[in-house]
């Protein structure tokens, strides 16, 4: 089912009484059912009233032309041809819905088409070559993304988009697991696609038909690659517990005393090599990652074969060293990244293949980690037996000239293969009818996350101070001087100068969060929650694994806390500080040259335990800067002075757990009791920059300029 996003319910200059903007509905014919009400859908209402945009609409669809036909083509080439290796390896993880692409950036413009183009040319090159190529994807199939969460359950539309790569190997993402549709939705159908090739070695289901428990995908995999490799593969998600309660994931700790993991490393043919993938942390000094357990217990058995690992969950670029013969990769997020690995080296005595290709680079650093190039220590253990493997990797930029540029041979006339080219449509066709193109407003300019100081102009969240000031307002209590205090945590994503679109609703601000109040709280007292608010504990959603009737909304994304001095430049000697959603410009991009050409674009720029050299094509560095918990954005305030008291305003989630206490903290007496509802519960964290861009951001409609993306100055 999809979410159909209606056409803007109000015409402009009309009262602006909050309309549920994110609609659940169910076409029949040519109406649908909205919330208990009755709309029908006109063509008129779907298209542009003129060249000017709508007369009486605030909302209408942006025609899009054919990666996707509006995305903007990146000008940044990569460095260097690929090592390829005796095995190869492309990873993706994180994915998130991104299938479109990012329609606004220049570094990751592709789109799932142009993925499956690629993967079949890299297959075919791997097979000119004589070597082996293996797909890889370690979970979190969406959640972040229109074009997979507009629809009902989450997945239903991206997923069979998405099932188009004929991958080796798969895992699950905890986003699989949080609601019980989704769940058995991967359950019955996209695990049922990928076979034995979909490993969840430590998640199982309740099977709805027999009421027992039984594995999602297939517990290991155990095959031989079309050169001869014998490889043992294992699939485990990190310790997860907030799933519903439908499903089950057993600890690490307990997964490797189990009967069949044992016999399954001490398998009863050789292997060659084991894979083991997780969306889980692959550094395991991150306390969520179960890696070091996995390791320790293989190579406890297995001293002499050689363990690769791919991993997820950390959103981020990384590569590390666990001994000679073992190492790990983490393929970022949102289809910005593409992960490349390759190895040589691997003794077998079934491998028909050439060990080092002809015409192209081959791997040649052994695995050993890079003095000073991270400054935690990654292995849990380490081996004693000699090795004369060698390794690569490579972090590629997810854009249609990384691909062509690869995929040597190919030219921009002849890369695109008949099914990649269907996928691209299939994307097209499926963003239009979930109306992902409608167009609300023109974003003046790009406003990040995390790349400008707290406060400073470009920071997203002094955007959210002025919106929330300006559309969160009940009418009946409009000149009511009023604090506003919503999460940062409720942003997913920076917000790109451009069209902002109903897709962007979902990539920004995609939860479903109420806006609830105290009234008439004495300001003495109000004023003093903001700071007590940002002084504590990030706020996260509750969890509870026993309830099946978690919704998207509850899914926990943070940013990091801003310490006192919110105007501290960036601090490149952090490491790794366990945030779960990380952007681009997170710390880990450390100890990076200082001196960056001018014609570098800004991007990735990654330190890892082999060096500095893993980015595919090199960027100039985006700055990052730690925000606070929460922001505040005052309305209705009196020209002179301030209010005796005020509605102080909170999102549902924060209020009862974290706003109560606050003010209790400094003289209030105040209960759960006293929160009412602000606003009607259709209009949502989701719903108030859509509101706001209908509003303030007309200017340019529809033919929006677009800016070159996060961390560039236009």
């Amino acid at each position: 089912m999809r979410k159909v996003q209606m056409p803007l319910l109000q015409a402009r200059g009309a009262s602006h009484w909050p309309v549920n903007l994110r609609s659940r509905s169910t076409s029949i014919g040519n109406f649908a059912i909205l919330r208990g009400f009755t709309f029908q859908l006109r063509a008129c209402v779907l298209a542009c009233d003129d060249c000017y945009g709508p007369r009486n609409d605030a909302a209408h669809i942006r025609h899009v032309r054919r990666m996707q036909p509006d995305a903007q083509g990146a000008v940044a080439s990569p460095r260097a041809p690929l090592a390829w290796g005796q095995l190869n390896f492309l990873h993706t993880t994180d994915t998130h819905g991104w299938l479109e692409g990012h329609i606004k950036e220049q570094n990751y413009g592709a789109d799932w088409g142009d993925y499956v183009s690629f993967t079949r040319h890299m297959k075919h090159k791997a097979g000119n070559l004589g070597v082996d190529l293996l797909l890889v994807d370690t979970g979190d199939l969406h959640d972040g993304n229109g074009l997979s969460d507009a629809s009902t359950p989450n997945g239903a539309i991206s997923n069979p988009i998405f099932e188009n790569v004929d991958y080796d190997l798969l895992t699950i993402g905890n986003h699989e697991l949080y609601v019980t549709d989704v769940a058995y939705g991967t359950f019955n159908q996209f695990s049922k696609v990928y076979g034995d090739r979909y490993i969840t070695s430590n998640v199982q289901i309740i099977n709805p038909t027999t009421g027992k428990l039984e594995y999602i995908g297939s517990r290991y995999r155990y095959f031989t690659t079309d050169h001869g490799l014998r490889i043992m593969a294992f699939g485990v998600l990190f310790d997860f517990t907030g799933n519903s309660n439908v499903s089950k994931v057993i600890k690490t700790k307990d997964l490797v005393k189990e009967s069949w993991f044992l016999d399954a490393i001490n398998y009863s043919k050789p292997i060659d090599l084991f894979v083991v993938i997780g969306h889980n942390p692959i550094r395991t000094t991150v306390s969520s990652s179960t890696f070091g357990i996995l390791y320790n217990t293989i190579r406890g058995l297995r001293p002499d074969v050689p363990i690769q690992t791919f991993g997820g969950h950390t959103h981020i670029r990384d590569f590390v060293v666990y001994d000679s013969m073992s190492t790990g990769l983490e393929s970022g997020r949102y289809c910005e990244t593409l992960g490349w690995a390759s190895m040589s080296g691997i003794n077998s005595s079934t491998f028909r293949g050439n060990p080092k290709p002809r015409g192209v680079p081959n791997p040649t650093q052994k695995a050993v980690k890079i003095a000073n190039a991270t400054s935690t220590a990654t292995s849990p253990t380490s081996s004693s037996v000699s090795s004369n493997l060698v390794y690569s990797r490579r972090y590629l930029d997810w854009n249609r000239l990384t691909f062509e540029y690869h995929a040597v041979g190919s030219q921009a006339s002849t890369f695109d293969y008949h099914s990649g080219q269907r996928v691209t449509a299939e994307i097209t066709k499926e963003r239009k009818q979930l109306n992902l193109t409608a167009l609300y407003g023109c974003a003046p300019e790009t406003y990040c996350q995390s790349c400008k100081p707290f406060g400073a102009e470009g920071n997203i969240f002094g955007l959210l101070q002025t919106a929330l000031a300006a559309v969160v307002v009940n009418e009946s209590r409009a000149d009511i001087p009023r604090l506003i205090i919503i999460n940062t945590g409720s942003i997913r994503f920076d917000l790109v100068k451009g069209p902002f679109t109903f897709d962007d609703s979902f990539i920004v601000s995609p939860f479903e969060d109420a806006f609830q109040f105290i009234p008439d709280v004495p300001y003495s007292i109000a004023s003093q929650v903001l700071g007590i608010l940002n002084a504590g504990p990030f706020q996260k959603r509750s969890a509870d694994p026993d309830s099946s009737g978690l919704s998207t909304r509850d899914f926990g994304f943070n940013t990091p806390f801003i310490p006192s001095d919110a105007c501290a430049a960036p601090d490149e000697s952090h490491t790794h500080a366990e945030y779960a959603i990380r952007p681009r410009t997170e710390p880990l991009t450390r100890n990076l040259r200082n001196r960056q050409s001018p014609a570098l674009t800004p991007g990735y720029v990654t330190t890892d335990d082999f060096g500095t050299d893993g980015d595919d094509t090199p960027h100039s560095k985006i700055p990052f800067y730690p925000q606070p918990n929460d922001v505040q954005a005052n309305a209705s305030f009196p020209a002179t002075g301030l209010p005796d008291t005020v509605d102080l305003v909170f999102l549902d989630f924060i209020g009862a757990k974290y706003v109560i206490p606050a003010l209790n903290k400094v003289g209030g007496q105040y209960t759960a009791a006293d929160i009412k509802s602000y606003l009607p519960t259709t209009f949502t964290t989701n719903s108030y920059l859509p509101e706001y861009a209908k509003r303030f951001w007309q200017a340019g409609v529809p033919n929006c300029p677009v800016g070159t993306g996060v961390g560039s100055k236009k």
